[in-house]
């Protein structure tokens, strides 16, 4: 597990990976089933829609709708994906989420696509860095962001064979392609690097760039241990007290607002059970406004040269 592993030849959306599992499972699951609103081709589900049309459900831009009707399928049997922007999968919906999905532990997985601040220059109307706090609320939802077309993929399809409600996160940009395959399992953290002197905690398109941050912080004599915690409900405290017990150091990046988002989750368990010198990388009580996605990632405070200097502050 070292840096010099993690390269890429090709950058890939996330959504797409999604799409390629659903292609899959639509094949090789007659119960799933696909509900969109109004979003089929930037959900990546042409495919399915096409080759699968008895088992795709066109909701129109009636999110709300589309997920008691997704919870209602579930009666007879069926794995419905619920499937449209991440902001329009939670914020507008919360209530059916809650009353229909949550509460009734009925076997739904929100798949929510163009989440956070990379969704870009459709503006903070769109861009929702608040979802991953609202859906880890919910008892019995499972919270899961991905970082690259291979997790997004396996994590479809584990998804797919978990029971019970999902809230499964990916995004708009091509991002790198550097995940190894075959290492994904709901609930279990994936390190990445090892290090002696800080962990950084991460999930999602963060996850590269604290990679890339690791590489930075390398340069100036500092070992840094990079854990993927594709899974923020329910976490992986194991991997989170070993890590902080060995580098008595904590970050935490997200492309999430800085409240309520991984970063709470984690300073809950550390100070319950390890108090820990931490961090934060992420978005600090503020929407976003439109532009292309490594500008936002700069300017709001979430690129891999604020990693560093968070990094370079908890060790001073």
């Amino acid at each position: 597990m070292t840096l010099d592993q993690y390269t890429y030849t090709e950058k890939k959306d996330t959504r797409s990976g999604f799409g390629a599992a659903m292609d899959h499972l639509g094949q090789s699951n007659p119960n799933v089933v696909a509900l969109c609103a109004d979003l089929t081709g930037s959900l990546k589900l042409n495919n399915f829609a096409a080759n699968h049309p008895d088992r795709f459900f066109q909701a129109g831009i009636a999110e709300a709708n589309m997920m008691g009707v997704a919870a209602g399928l579930t009666i007879g049997g069926k794995i419905p994906f619920a499937t449209t922007f991440a902001n329009f999968a939670t914020s507008r919906v919360y209530d059916q989420i809650r009353q229909s999905i949550s509460y009734s532990e009925k076997n739904v997985k929100i798949a929510a696509s163009h989440s956070g601040i990379t969704l870009g220059e459709d503006g903070a109307t769109h861009q929702v860095l608040e979802d991953v706090g609202m859906m880890k609320m919910l008892p019995h939802m499972t919270v899961i962001s991905t970082c690259d077309f291979n997790q997004t993929y396996e994590a479809t399809l584990a998804v797919a064979e978990h029971e019970g409600p999902v809230y499964l996160r990916f995004g708009r940009p091509k991002v790198p392609v550097f995940m190894p395959k075959g290492v994904f399992k709901i609930g279990k953290a994936i390190q990445l690097t090892e290090g002696s002197d800080v962990s950084i905690f991460c999930h999602g398109h963060l996850v590269w760039e604290c990679i890339e941050a690791a590489r930075l912080l390398a340069e100036k004599g500092i070992s840094a241990e990079v854990i993927n915690i594709h899974t923020i409900k329910p976490l992986d405290k194991e991997a989170v007290l070993t890590s902080a017990a060995k580098t008595k150091a904590v970050v935490v990046a997200e492309e999430h607002q800085m409240l309520g988002g991984l970063g709470g989750s984690i300073a809950q368990v550390l100070g319950q059970e390890l108090p820990t010198k931490m961090a934060f990388v992420a978005v600090n009580d503020t929407f976003g406004e439109s532009g292309k996605p490594d500008q936002l990632m700069q300017k709001y405070g979430i690129w891999r040269t604020d990693v560093v200097q968070a990094v370079e502050r908890i060790l001073k």
